[in-house]
């Protein structure tokens, strides 16, 4: 499992460029992954929505924009270097996302009561904890019953993918992200936990033993992303 204090450095250190990084490595699906996120989000009317690893905000943001602004949206992330790029980005527009509080958080940790939200997000997150069973129970403790999850994170590609997949992950992605953000080791990080980070079926079992139920996925592009959902039993 990841170290946390290397990852909040990693974080720390491309925060400035990171959703460039994202962008332009991603040739702008990214965009089109996070719609699906808060779309699905949206079909249950949430009054309150946490957004764990939210680094510069951009899916609090599209949830600002597609959901009620009387939806209470708490972005939270344990690196303080993208939380200010979040904040930076809310400043922008100041009467855009009144509704978005963006907060300091560890996802082993959550500083949030027991049933206190509705709904849980967490995109491109959840292969960086360091304990990905207590970040899951966290999520569950913090739900309210009926409440739902909704995981957004890299998965491992249908078999007709992989081989042009693993290609790009290995060679292209970390000379093209280390010219892009001057860091490649954290790129060579971004590869290797994806490499790692269990397919759909193998996620959906972790997420049913960390006690949510009606646990269902949907592959993007290839298999390379995957969307889980699960539910706090009432």
């Amino acid at each position: 499992m990841p170290d946390p204090a290397a990852v909040n450095s990693m974080f720390a250190r491309i925060a400035s460029r990171y959703d460039l990084g994202n962008r332009v490595l991603s040739l702008g699906v990214d965009r089109a992954w996070r719609q699906a996120l808060v779309r699905a989000v949206a079909t249950g009317n949430p009054l309150t929505v946490l957004d764990l690893a939210t680094g510069s905000g951009d899916v609090a943001f599209a949830l600002g924009d597609a959901l009620p602004a009387t939806t209470h949206i708490i972005g939270m992330d344990f690196c303080l270097p993208m939380l200010e790029s979040a904040e930076a980005k809310k400043q922008a527009t100041p009467d855009r996302y009144q509704n978005v509080l963006f907060r300091p958080g560890d996802g082993l940790a959550l500083p949030l009561a027991d049933e206190s939200v509705d709904a849980v997000t967490i995109s491109f997150g959840l292969r960086n904890m360091a304990d990905r069973h207590r970040s899951l129970t966290e999520m569950r403790r913090v739900l309210r019953p009926g409440g739902r999850v909704f995981v957004l994170e890299f998965s491992q590609p249908q078999r007709w993918m992989r081989p042009f997949y693993l290609f790009y992950l290995r060679r292209v992605l970390p000379l093209l992200a280390g010219w892009l953000t001057g860091d490649r080791a954290a790129y060579v990080y971004l590869n290797e936990s994806i490499e790692a980070f269990p397919d759909r079926s193998a996620l959906a079992a972790e997420m049913r033993a960390a006690g949510f139920a009606e646990v269902a996925s949907r592959g993007f592009t290839g298999g390379i992303v995957a969307l889980h959902s699960g539910t706090r039993p009432k």
